[in-house]
């Protein structure tokens, strides 16, 4: 089954060159969408004319929904600018027999506590049915667009959305292969302290704080 790789850009010159070398280890049946948030630098002509660039209202989950509608394949994987993906990633998703899945995550800072870190994610994943974007959320197209895509919201657009399917009881897959993320959050503040800073926002988002608000505070300990 084709699969659609859809990543949200906004001026990612910094990144885009590494991201494009990643793709060039795939194999299989897949295209590529760029969703454009209205990049001002050149990454956009960094991207070679074999992938789509779509140009789209700035926010990742708009981003993401836009690249969705527009996307031919039967899965939709959405991968981060600044991850590096299995190699294999696209025939883990086809060979899945699944509906809805991830990845597990590792990150490119191994500071304190970030063992843990990863063992929690993976956890979370596994056993609480949660997969949060860096983890390449992966989805058939029909069953996404059934959901009405991501919630667009600021911030917790993942979160939310995995929310949504777990109540519905649509089992997430966490398949074998590691996508690797970046940690500079964690390097740019104590990681233990990064770590309880986001379960927190978490949990005032479930208490129902002001979105605007958390994603002021995420800012904040980016």
């Amino acid at each position: 089954m084709k699969i659609s790789i859809i990543t949200p850009i906004y001026n990612e010159s910094s990144k885009i060159e590494d991201f494009l070398r990643e793709l060039e280890k795939l194999s299989g049946d897949f295209e590529v969408l760029f969703a454009d948030g209205g990049s001002t630098d050149d990454t956009v002509s960094k991207i070679p004319d074999a992938y789509r660039v779509i140009p789209c209202g700035k926010g990742r989950a708009i981003q993401m929904n836009t690249a969705a509608k527009e996307a031919t394949g039967g899965y939709l994987w959405f991968v981060h600018c600044d991850s590096r993906i299995p190699a294999d990633g696209i025939q883990q998703i086809a060979n899945s027999g699944a509906d809805f899945g991830c990845f597990h995550i590792g990150f490119d800072y191994d500071g304190p506590f970030m063992g843990c870190n990863t063992f929690m994610s993976n956890r979370r994943a596994i056993m609480d049915r949660i997969a949060f974007g860096d983890q390449g959320i992966w989805i058939k197209q029909k069953l996404f667009l059934a959901q009405g895509g991501f919630p667009e919201l600021p911030i917790m657009e993942d979160y939310e959305f995995s929310r949504r399917m777990k109540a519905q009881k649509i089992p997430l897959k966490v398949l074998p292969g590691r996508i690797i993320t970046s940690g500079r959050r964690y390097q740019s503040n104590h990681p233990l302290k990064t770590m309880w800073s986001m379960i927190w926002l978490r949990y005032l988002y479930r208490r129902g704080m002001d979105i605007q608000e958390i994603a002021r505070r995420y800012k904040d300990i980016r």
